[in-house]
């Protein structure tokens, strides 16, 4: 009998302690799911109230997909305590970068980003990475569900099958489901904001994780309506025709010397604003209507960074607005020779000279000037005794490179010279021994763009200085200076607001002012002048080949027709759908995709 009732005992004991074990699992499994929920409404804390800005529909898709990575995270460990910080540590980790990217950039993150890591590194110590009050309690609140962690006792047994299955069907559902966030129906259908060129409204409406995975379907570009190499052939094909001598080419070619200033722009644009002295009077004196140059708005695709966008779109006659916003093709798509202004100079007989006054390797440029064929590349280790001005290589110093450079060439030989400035890359929050504000704005205590309005003010008078110097030159010159952007909201938000306006919340007209910075085209030698010749970055350098009397190629005289009926095209301003801008999506997919092999 006693045998008997030991083992009854035991049963007993065993169904208690099974019963223990399961309540244990149901309460720490739920535990789990709640504090993935509440994870993802820390995460968009950092930026924004998720409860009143992110659409009720999405809200609940962020966190299906939160709760599915944090799910495959716990099967592939198999400890609930281990698991949960491990993800919490990571959504700390993705909303934190969120958050500085959209302080420093004015844009979301977005996955093109990793690309970008070397580059970000290389500038990343310039930056203010003090957190706001808000912020930090966001991070307290963080920690304080790592250590709640501790109470999640869920585990999953040692057998290799109960971890590899369940992991294997929630990664195939997470997959499935990510899938379909970037599937338009499913879009339309759940209240998703799908446009990518308002990335900031998309990315707080929609919640950051699954704005992040809708944009990973753009890492693949999609070949456009009609495409084949054979059709983009025939359209370079029909402007072959006009493919021959300018009727102003000269027996000499002219220099061609192109300044991309870091940054610069005209923040007036953005609204009335009153300063202690101009920031730019050369160049507004020059917006007046001068001898031999030529003046206007240039539309840019980026804002607050990524320099390299504008760039790409100078030196190739591409857009931005057939790609995703926030890639980089310098660093995603361009693997390879590719045409570009430089490679066709180089078979009209100039020398190609690139100049960069930081390191070689940022956004890849030592690769992508190479595949441009540029003859020779000048970075920050070629620069001797230079001035400094606050960190970086001031734009006085830069352009004696650009002097130095023109005197060094040949003499039977024209050069072009692409020249990138960094002396007024941000940030502008932190004061310098080397540099002091003088200009301010009546209303605004914004010490960052006080600093910022002071530097573009010291190129200006560099700028003047360089005009200064070819105009006693004998040898034709044509001097090309537009910005790559505009600063991010920390400067720019200061006028804004003098004007009534929320940066975070424009209009659409407002908000592609925000992408508007001045250029210039001036010459030494007879060209007809203009003012308000407003146009946008991929058409400039067919543009400026024309008023240097060079002749151009197919795709550029099919820009230049393109531009009589599309004046302007950028990321921002998106043109009409017809069949002369699908002509131009299949000649650029040609181009940076497909003509590799025809290279």
């Amino acid at each position: 009998m006693n045998k008997i009732s030991e083992l009854k005992e035991e049963f007993r004991q065993k169904k208690k302690f099974q019963k223990s074990v399961a309540i244990q699992n149901i309460l720490g499994g739920l535990g789990y799911f709640v504090i993935v929920v509440i994870s993802f409404y820390l995460m968009e804390s950092f930026q924004h109230n998720p409860f009143k800005e992110v659409r009720p529909k999405p809200q609940i898709l962020n966190v299906i997909l939160l709760e599915l990575i944090a799910w495959i995270t716990f099967f592939v460990i198999g400890s609930g305590s281990v698991a949960i910080r491990i993800y919490l540590v990571a959504c700390l980790i993705f909303g934190l970068t969120s958050y500085y990217v959209m302080q420093f950039r004015s844009t979301p993150f977005v996955p093109w980003d990793f690309f970008s890591i070397k580059t970000a590194s290389s500038v990343a110590k310039n930056y203010d990475y003090r957190l706001r009050g808000h912020q930090l309690v966001v991070v307290i609140f963080f920690m304080i569900l790592i250590m709640a962690a501790h109470f999640i006792k869920i585990k999953l047994k040692k057998k290799i099958l109960w971890h590899v299955v369940p992991s294997v069907v929630t990664m195939i559902v997470l997959c499935l489901f990510t899938e379909q966030l970037q599937t338009e129906s499913f879009q339309n259908k759940n209240d998703l904001y799908p446009f990518l060129f308002t990335p900031v409204y998309m990315a707080k409406v929609n919640g950051s994780p699954v704005t992040f995975a809708m944009d990973l379907s753009y890492i693949v570009i999609d070949k456009p309506a009609g495409y084949s190499k054979e059709k983009a052939r025939q359209i370079l094909k029909k402007y072959e025709s006009k493919n021959q001598k300018a009727k102003n080419q000269k027996t000499k070619t002219p220099n061609i010397i192109v300044i991309m200033d870091e940054a610069f722009s005209d923040l007036g644009v953005l609204g009335e604003m009153h300063t202690s002295e101009d920031p730019m009077p050369f160049i507004h004196s020059l917006q007046k209507g001068q001898k031999n140059t030529i003046t206007g708005e240039l539309n840019v695709s980026v804002c607050g960074g990524n320099t390299a966008n504008t760039e790409f779109e100078f030196l190739t006659g591409n857009t931005m607005a057939f790609l995703p916003n926030g890639s980089i093709p310098y660093q995603q798509y361009i693997t390879g020779k590719i045409d570009s202004l430089p490679n066709y100079l180089k078979t009209m007989g100039y020398e190609t000279y690139a100049i960069h006054p930081y390191f070689p390797d940022g956004w890849n440029r030592e690769n992508v000037y190479d595949y441009m064929e540029f003859d020779k590349f000048y970075s920050i280790n070629d620069f001797e005794n230079p001035l400094y001005i606050r960190d970086y290589i001031s734009d006085e110093s830069d352009m004696l490179k650009i002097i130095s450079t023109y005197k060094n060439k040949r003499k039977n030989k024209s050069a072009f010279i692409f020249n990138v400035t960094m002396q007024n890359h941000g940030s502008y929050y932190d004061q310098h021994n080397n540099f002091t504000p003088r200009i301010n704005v009546t209303g605004s205590n914004n010490f960052s763009l006080s600093q910022y309005l002071s530097l573009t003010r010291k190129t200006d008078e560099d700028f003047q200085k360089l005009i200064e110097y070819f105009q006693k030159e004998d040898d034709d010159t044509i001097i090309v200076f537009f910005g790559d952007h505009q600063p991010s909201d920390a400067v720019a938000g200061s006028i804004l607001a003098l004007n009534g306006k929320d940066a975070e919340n424009l209009s659409s007209e407002d908000l592609k002012k925000r992408y508007k910075v001045p250029y210039v085209i001036w010459a030494n030698f007879d060209i007809k002048e203009g003012k308000e010749e407003n146009t946008s970055v991929n058409y400039l350098a067919a543009k400026v080949l024309k008023v240097a009397g060079i002749k151009t190629n197919s795709y550029q005289n099919f820009l230049l027709d393109l531009n009589k009926k599309q004046p302007i095209i950028s990321s921002v301003n998106q043109p009409s759908k017809n069949e002369k801008t699908n002509d131009y999506k299949i000649v650029q997919y040609y181009e940076v995709f497909d003509k590799k092999g025809d290279n």
